[in-house]
């Protein structure tokens, strides 16, 4: 429970970061369009810092983790991160207009579908893993 704990918090310092640097970094150059660095701080907290406190929860109800559990939440932190990182790279790519060939932007917009990829596998597995853990706590 303490790896649950510990990983809401530091989802949590790193949404309040992203939203951070969204405000500022945008404010600097003077941007005022749409930008994706605008959801960094959404992803980190939801997916990020909202699921690690409802596993703790979850795990203190049901005690659904398993042997297979820490390979599955692994998979999850580089999906997340991957994911988040791209918005990134995009959202200043979009601030500071680069002009991005369209290869580069393929890229980026495929690694952060091959992070959600990774983010909806996994929380599958942990959604079917406490399934588990009710159904067999229910006997």
């Amino acid at each position: 429970m303490k790896r649950y704990i510990n990983a809401a918090l530091l989802y949590a310092i790193l949404a309040m970061a992203g939203g951070v640097f969204y405000r500022e970094f945008t404010k600097f150059n003077g941007f005022t369009g749409k930008t994706t660095l605008s959801v960094v701080h959404t992803h980190y907290f939801l997916l990020g810092m909202v699921l690690f406190l409802l596993l703790l929860l979850l795990e203190k109800s049901f005690s659904f983790t398993g042997p297979k559990t820490g390979l599955v939440l692994a998979v999850y932190h580089v999906g997340l991160n991957l994911a988040a990182l791209m918005l990134v790279v995009r959202g200043v790519a979009q601030v500071l207009s680069p002009g991005l060939s369209s290869g580069m932007s393929a890229a980026i917009s495929g690694m952060a579908g091959i992070g959600h990829i990774l983010l909806g596998v996994s929380l599958v597995i942990l959604l079917v893993q406490i399934r588990r853990s009710v159904a067999a706590g229910r006997k």
